[in-house]
């Protein structure tokens, strides 16, 4: 079987037998396949059997007026597929009017004399056109379903039959015969003999129009699914030719009944996306569920069926699917991104007035600040955290003081948008800029650090962009207030949608999806956070999984400076990801002395030691199962190597690629050392404490990144940017690469 697309044949999706049904088939897939294309919350289609289908008037005619015959080919192909595959299919379609008045028109034209063609020409009747289309469209139906060796068979009615109870069982009785027999039944609204005054009125029956009929004959006929076809992708919020509507995945009456603004009705048909809306309500009130989707695409019925998010799905349970969830993390995503680029035309002067302001805000309310993080170190401690996670989630006014100053270094820091980064004369007076611009909407997922709140939203709005903030629940009173005295002094010129809060764990899958509206994702976390995340999304991320730092204290160290590194790269901060993990020394140490100086230095502060298969036996320390291992706390594993070499190989093959160093007074070494670690950071005689984007002179950091690309280590403003070309000609035209001369002359920047 053939599909037919833009002149090409291609094969039709193949939906495969599973024990002799398609069903089946389409259970399993939703238990055993996911992409980003699958809807988990269109599951219901798996339990789909009986099949109606509504094609429209616009669907199967062309703007003309004549029969769409690729569209109408393409629909009778998928409807035997379905068929083939054990779906029971009733096909109800428009397009009888249309196409004979297309026809009666001719034929009028052929047999008027030339006076008649001056005479004013009257709308035909629509009861005639009906009758005289009805015979060509289902003379086309027929042919084209004989060639595809399917059976179809013809099914007129009236809204007038629907009241007699007895026509109504004849009617299922009829159809039950007719799908039992593997034909396709085939329905369309006698307009011919309607006795209503005209084909456009109500005439207060119990159906006006087809959208309303196949809605009426879903529930008479106890169908699983309705799909009505239309000429659109699906319901929008407004005309679908507005730019500003968009389309909606999922109707909930509720909330979308206020909100759409119907365009004009079908340009050909009855009907419209009014009648279609209509319909689907009152079929998916009564327990049917429906999906209005483009009838102009060769396959969607079968990718409605195996469950794609295409369309608009009407279902009586709607308003209780996270779908909501998503489209109001969709208008979160898009409200950042229409704040940041109005936060990108104010001035640099006036976006470091923000950040001003959020530092005196921060100071201003550092009591209520504290009163809400003590609620949640509370809350922390009765449900038994760890010391370290309490630790990270402590926000004391020491703290809200440096971050308040960090922020003011972000303010005064030198503007980085708009930076030109290069300048290239292409051709004479073609003039090509290369400028840093803003990455657009950030998504932000940290865990118990609410300090890192401030830190991202200040770099945020320093580098231009839109930001959507989820921390973990630990610190949610805590990120609650800080986002409430951050947002409150961003001016209403810029909107404080700028910055969204994400409240419920649930909502991060649905923003994980919007890889059209977020620009980066930044977690900051355990190691289960950051790989989960980058397993669920086709958003690019920014960060690291482990921080397993090193630090090699080779043969020429001076101990008395190695064990200060060593105390403070473990015992600073142990929870940091930049704490170090594994300390590794130089076998020479352990014969002088020097190893057993460094392990009592850390013993003194409370440091528990795991050891290598070297170590272990050699200080009689436990053994380390895994050399890759963050504890973030004050605990770390020691191991002797031979060697500078072998130090380097040990932290390549266990290391995160975080932040390592040396303590070395062999500048050889030493170089060696920096020059072949394959790491993010890495140090000579200094603390891996350092690795940090307010020490670095960033004035903070939205993360530390092990990625080779966009960004790595401590990422601040400049981690946030991209760049964009500008070029600046005078008329010029390529041509064929025919007169015009070349130069590439690199120019010098210019503010």
């Amino acid at each position: 079987m053939e599909f037919h697309q833009n002149g090409t044949k291609t094969k039709p999706p193949e939906i495969p037998l599973v024990n002799g049904t398609a069903l089946t088939h389409l259970n399993s897939l939703f238990q055993t396949q996911f992409s980003a294309n699958i809807d988990p919350s269109r599951t219901f289609v798996s339990k789909v059997k009986r099949l109606i289908v509504k094609v429209g008037t616009a669907v199967v005619t062309r703007s003309d007026g004549r029969l769409a015959l690729g569209r109408i080919g393409a629909l009778c192909e998928q409807l035997k597929e379905l068929s083939s595959q054990g779906f029971e299919v009733i096909l109800v379609t428009s397009g009888a009017v249309g196409l004979g008045r297309q026809r009666l028109r001719y034929r009028k034209l052929a047999n008027s004399s030339f006076s008649d063609l001056q005479k004013p020409q009257g709308e035909l009747d629509g009861k005639a056109c009906a009758a005289v289309g009805q015979s060509s469209l289902m003379a086309l139906y027929d042919t084209m379903f004989s060639q595809l060796d399917v059976t179809s068979s013809q099914l007129l009615v009236n809204d007038g039959f629907f009241r007699d109870a007895g026509f109504r069982k004849q009617l299922s009785d009829t159809v039950n015969a007719l799908l039992d027999l593997r034909v396709i039944p085939i329905f369309n609204e006698n307009d011919a003999v309607s006795t209503r005054k005209a084909p456009y009125e109500d005439s207060s029956g119990i159906f006006w129009d087809n959208d309303s009929l196949a809605g009426l004959l879903a529930l008479e006929l106890k169908a699983d699914l309705l799909v009505l076809l239309s000429d659109v992708e699906g319901l929008y919020s407004g005309p679908p030719s507005d730019p500003n509507s968009k389309l909606i995945h999922t109707y909930v009456k509720e909330k979308h009944q206020g909100e759409i603004t119907f365009g004009d009705k079908s340009r050909l048909g009855r009907g419209g996306m009014t009648a279609k809306v209509n319909a689907a309500v009152c079929a998916a009130h009564a327990g049917i569920p429906v999906i209005i989707t483009s009838g102009y695409a060769t396959n969607n019925i079968i990718r409605v069926l195996q469950g794609e998010r295409i369309g608009t799905v009407f279902h009586k349970d709607a308003h209780l699917w996270s779908n909501i969830k998503e489209e109001s993390a969709r208008e979160m995503a898009v409200s950042a991104r229409v704040s940041s680029r109005r936060l990108q035309i104010l001035k640099s002067e006036d976006r470091s007035k923000i950040l001003l302001a959020i530092a005196d805000a921060l100071e201003k309310n550092a009591s209520a600040i504290s009163l809400e993080n003590e609620a949640d170190v509370a809350d922390a401690v009765a449900a038994g955290y760890e010391i370290s996670l309490i630790s990270r989630l402590t926000l004391k006014h020491e703290k809200i003081s440096k971050l308040a100053k960090s922020v003011r270094m972000l303010a005064s820091m030198e503007e980085p948008i708009g930076q030109i980064l290069k300048r290239t004369e292409i051709a004479d007076k073609l003039i090509l800029e290369k400028i840093s611009c803003p990455l657009g909407v950030l998504l932000v997922i940290f865990e118990s650090r609410p300090d890192a709140l401030v830190q991202i939203a200040a770099l945020a709005i320093r580098s231009g962009n839109g930001l959507l903030l989820k921390g973990g629940k630990e610190a949610q009173r805590s990120n609650a207030i800080l986002h409430k005295v951050i947002t409150s002094v961003i001016p209403n010129t810029v909107g404080d949608n700028l910055i969204g809060l994400v409240n419920s764990r649930d909502e991060i899958p649905y923003l994980l999806k919007l890889d059209d509206v977020i620009d980066l994702v930044v977690p900051r976390g355990s190691n289960k956070l950051v790989s989960q995340i980058k397993e669920s999304t086709k958003i690019p991320v920014l960060g690291h999984a482990d921080g397993i730092c090193h630090v090699y204290v080779d043969k020429s160290a001076n101990i008395d400076m190695a064990k200060q590194i060593i105390r403070d790269a473990k015992t600073d901060y142990p929870a940091a990801c930049n704490a170090m993990e594994t300390l590794l020394v130089h076998k020479d140490l352990s014969n002088n002395g020097g190893l057993n100086e460094l392990v009592l230095e850390l013993q003194r502060e409370g440091v528990k030691l795991y050891g290598g298969p070297r170590a272990s036996g050699l200080i009689n320390i436990v053994g380390t199962s895994d050399f890759h291992h963050e504890y973030s706390s004050l605990a770390c594993t020691v191991e002797i190597v031979e060697d500078v070499l072998d130090a380097i190989n040990h932290i390549h093959e266990h290391g995160s690629a975080h932040t390592e160093c040396i303590v070395t007074e062999d500048c050889e070494v030493a170089e060696a050392f920096l020059s072949q670690v394959d790491s993010a950071a890495v140090f000579h005689n200094a603390s891996t404490r350092f690795c940090d984007g307010a020490r670095f002179g960033l004035g903070a950091e939205v993360g530390i990144s092990t990625s080779r690309i966009h960004a790595r280590g401590p990422v601040g403003v400049e981690g946030l940017l991209t760049n964009r070309w500008i070029l600046r000609g005078s008329g010029h035209v390529v041509n064929g690469d025919q007169g015009i001369n070349y130069t590439y002359k690199e120019l010098p920047l210019e503010a």
